[in-house]
């Protein structure tokens, strides 16, 4: 039995009138992040090919559960979304693990590779590790897991692909703000205002890129890459090749994961805005196109990764609420079978 109490959250996302539109709820949260209230304890996992990933781990109470953390294009520890997150965690006595892509960490990755949204093989890899290396001293906590972005795509996406085999490492899982369809989220990313967006990450992209040609010299045409203006053509000379697509549209199509959805077995809550800029709303799934495992909440506002609420300045709490309510509840489902003596109980989507 858990000895914390999370109150059943159901409540439905409305955004503050002083915040309207999906591009200030986007921005507005990236910029006015929440103060820790807690410190990280960093451990570095050496990996089978010579690379590494940096993990961040916050520590709770003996018997309290764990949330894994996969970050969004560029984020990491100290994103927005994941500080609001483990604060909340840190209030009920939860432990939480934030898993860095490669070279994601402010150190960069050995090898040429780096990180994509449809790696799923790296999303087992380090689930694994994590799940085995944490059952090690407690078999019975509780295991949930929360991807952002591309984090979430691939999250998703694994899960998937594992269907029911996920059951045996998580208990459950969420995804905020996932670009579901990366051919979608990618000519978005072209129009308008959007290009704003994708100026921010060619700037890191294009600058990691860079330096990995002084550790590679002949890893791709650096005078192509001085001249890469979209997220498209960053794939298509970078992302694609050193992952083994064949270009960008095969490397979007392969990746995402809304194909994946219908074979998910892990209770998993989905939460992306309609007005999300990164994603639009005339290709977000609907109930037919998952399982009955998925559960959708898909609001009008938010943005992306924002759900910013309150009067101003504004709390990062509702997602915090709504998740930890829905894990909570997955987690009084997953003690009712260990133990046979406690009801079963849903959080309504």
């Amino acid at each position: 039995m858990l000895k914390t109490t999370i109150p059943l959250y159901t409540k439905h996302y409305k955004a503050p009138s002083w915040l309207p539109g999906g591009n200030i709820q986007t921005l507005y949260p990236y910029f006015i992040k929440p103060a820790p209230v807690f410190a990280y304890r960093r451990e570095r996992w050496e990996l089978d090919d010579g690379d590494f990933v940096d993990v961040d781990w916050t520590d709770g109470s003996a018997d309290s559960p764990l949330v894994i953390f996969f970050h969004g294009l560029e984020g990491g520890s100290s994103s927005h979304y994941i500080l609001s997150m483990i604060n909340s965690l840190k209030s009920h006595g939860w432990h939480s693990a934030v898993i860095h892509f490669r070279g994601c960490s402010g150190m960069p990755n050995r090898l040429s590779r780096a990180y994509h949204a449809g790696d799923s093989t790296e999303i087992d890899w380090m689930m694994r590790r994590i799940t085995h290396q944490t059952q090690a001293t407690n078999s019975m906590r509780p295991v949930y897991v929360m991807g952002v972005s591309l984090g979430g795509n691939a999250l998703l996406k694994w899960l998937g692909e594992q269907g029911e085999r996920a059951r045996e490492l998580v208990t459950g899982a969420a995804t905020v703000s996932v670009p579901l369809d990366l051919a979608a989220a990618g000519s978005a990313l072209d129009k308008g205002f959007n290009q704003v967006y994708t100026r921010h990450f060619l700037d890191t992209l294009k600058n990691k890129a860079f330096d990995k040609l002084e550790q590679f010299p002949d890893l791709f045409d650096a005078k192509a890459l001085k001249k890469c203006a979209s997220i498209y053509d960053f794939d298509n000379l970078v992302t694609a090749p050193l992952h083994g697509f064949r270009d960008t549209d095969d490397y979007w199509q392969q990746s995402s994961s809304k194909q994946w959805l219908r074979h998910i077995r892990v209770p998993t809550l989905v939460i992306n805005a309609r007005n999300d800029p990164f994603m639009p709303a005339s290709v977000l799934p609907d109930q037919n196109e998952v399982s009955s495992a998925v559960t959708l909440e898909f609001p009008e506002q938010g943005g992306h990764a924002g759900f910013m609420q309150g009067p101003f300045p504004g709390k990062l709490d509702w997602l915090p609420n709504k998740i930890l309510s829905f894990y909570y509840y997955q987690c009084q489902h997953h003690f009712s079978e260990e133990t046979s003596d406690e009801s079963v109980i849903y959080i309504p989507g």
